[in-house]
């Protein structure tokens, strides 16, 4: 028992002193290629956002580089990759759509996932551990891929669930503040598009729901809250 308990204790301390690194390094990098986003055409529906969450705004920041993406930074911070913006500056983004972007991210700081994620991290480590010591004894040659198969899927799972909850967050944030939903589902259906997503999407998409079940899952929300009470 003691010969299994050490290495998962050592597991997770390690596995918290790594997030906490990673954490500050990239809040580092992200100050050091970013600059707040200026634009007219986003400005009022930030506005219509912040009132409708009773704070005084809602800032966001443009990460210099080219993937099309948006996150929200351990510290809070809400970002849109330059990527992104270019393709609303283009014309193939619009401005209620961006705001669902946006609305998603601050789903994910307001729940905080970041947090989770680490909580999340560190579970998934002495969950490979525990797997590994056990099935090693058993299948000596792949026990170690099948530990590793079993963590990669409990990963998958547990950030598809976030994803959902930021969905969630985002329709009641974008209906109160009266952007409304339509952008949050046509988003959905351009984001292959966008991506350039060809084959194997890219590691940040692989870990989100399918598109038709976070539409599903926006219309089913859509149809409780049109129910009488």
């Amino acid at each position: 028992m003691i010969q299994l308990a050490l290495p998962l204790l050592l597991t997770i301390a390690v596995s918290l002193l790594m997030y906490r690194a990673a954490a500050g390094r990239t809040a580092r990098m992200l100050t050091d290629q970013s600059a707040p986003l200026r634009d007219a055409g986003l400005a009022p529906l930030l506005v219509q956002m912040a009132r409708a969450l009773d704070v005084p705004a809602i800032p966001v920041h443009v990460f210099d580089i080219d993937p099309v993406n948006g996150l929200a930074a351990p510290d809070g911070r809400i970002f849109l990759t330059r990527g992104f913006v270019q393709k609303y500056r283009s014309g193939e983004v619009t401005a209620p759509e961006m705001a669902s972007v946006i609305a998603h991210e601050l789903g994910h700081v307001a729940l905080g996932h970041s947090r989770r994620r680490m909580i999340d991290m560190t579970g998934q480590s002495a969950v490979f551990v525990v797997l590994q010591a056990v099935l090693t004894r058993f299948v000596p040659i792949i026990g170690f891929w099948i530990a590793s198969a079993i963590t990669r899927a409990l990963s998958s799972h547990l950030s598809r669930g976030a994803e959902y909850e930021a969905d969630a967050y985002a329709s009641a944030l974008l209906v109160k503040s009266g952007i409304g939903t339509a952008p949050q589902k046509s988003l959905f259906l351009k984001l292959d598009r966008l991506v350039g997503m060809k084959g194997t999407p890219p590691a940040w998409l692989a870990s989100h729901p399918a598109t038709a079940d976070r539409i599903a899952a926006i219309e089913a929300r859509e149809a409780r809250w049109h129910q009488p009470v």
